[in-house]
């Protein structure tokens, strides 16, 4: 078993429960208040990376790692875009600017990039190779 794998996924899950995004009159967001099918991907991800490292199967948990950091970052674009999609309806930039800058990201997203990197550097034990006891027999 990867004690790294388990306390990276260990982690990850915990930073998607922490709040993300904080929305002015709604309040804090996590990942499943962001949207179910990204959170259901992203615990998915953190299941992998468990399963990779309770079987010592060092490429699945990097894989996991790799996977959420490309999921936070295809989350954050689509935050961005959303957000400045939302307020398209004002008809002047600097309005659509203030609006969406009331919507602040949280340091949830830390939690889960600190996961993945924990994930990321899990390397494979070092193959030592021990000299056999018995003598060469010579030809």
């Amino acid at each position: 078993m990867k004690i790294q794998g388990v306390i990276g996924a260990a982690v990850m899950a915990a930073g998607g429960l922490c709040p993300l995004m904080r929305l002015p009159i709604i309040g804090n967001w996590n990942y499943f208040d962001i949207d179910p099918r990204l959170a259901t991907a992203f615990y998915v991800l953190v299941v992998l990376a468990l399963l990779g490292s309770f079987t010592n199967k060092v490429g699945l948990i990097k894989f996991s790692g790799w996977a959420v950091m490309a999921l936070v970052a295809i989350s954050l674009a689509g935050i961005y875009f959303k957000v400045h999609d939302s307020f398209g309806f004002l008809h002047f930039k600097k309005m659509v600017n203030l609006a969406a800058g009331m919507v602040k990201l949280k340091w949830g997203w830390f939690v889960i990039v600190v996961g993945a990197g924990i994930l990321i550097t899990v390397r494979r034990p070092k193959v030592v190779l021990v000299p056999s006891a018995t003598p060469e027999v010579g030809v």
